[in-house]
């Protein structure tokens, strides 16, 4: 079986990622569902300063957040960068009770589910994503 095109990168800081296969698998079930395809992405695991900035310099937002995606895709083939604070996926996890791995595979479907056509601006928009979020969480076996 060929390796799915989801690959793991660390920026300024050092985070070792468990069941990278599990989770290429499961990720691709998300896109597959929504009839597109893979055409590459690369998740980005940085802190919260390295994400910060990057939220300045091309969003022109002060602030820190959890996850920012860049979509470079065409058609129906995905293409993204998708940079994800390991720190704020830590502190995440504390504020609502859960574990960090299972608040990083939140935040990886996430960003997929904004590849796919999901916006979370207004309160129904965020309500159907944390739904779509929580429906793909519950498909995962490890």
């Amino acid at each position: 079986m060929k390796k799915l095109p989801y690959y793991f990168f660390c920026e300024d800081i050092d985070y070792r990622l468990t069941h990278k296969s599990d989770l290429r698998l499961w990720l691709n079930q998300i896109v597959s569902d929504h009839g597109k395809q893979i055409k590459q992405v690369n998740y980005i695991f940085c802190t919260d300063t390295y994400l910060k900035q990057i939220n300045k310099r091309f969003l022109r937002h002060n602030d820190y957040t959890d996850i920012i995606t860049f979509d470079y895709s065409e058609d129906e083939r995905i293409q993204s960068d998708i940079f994800i604070s390991i720190e704020r996926v830590r502190e995440n996890a504390l504020t609502y009770n859960v574990t960090v791995p299972d608040e990083l595979h939140r935040v990886l479907a996430h960003g997929l589910l904004h590849l796919v056509g999901y916006k979370d601006k207004s309160p129904d928009e965020k309500s159907i994503m944390t739904q779509k979020e929580e429906y793909y969480l519950s498909l995962r076996h490890f």
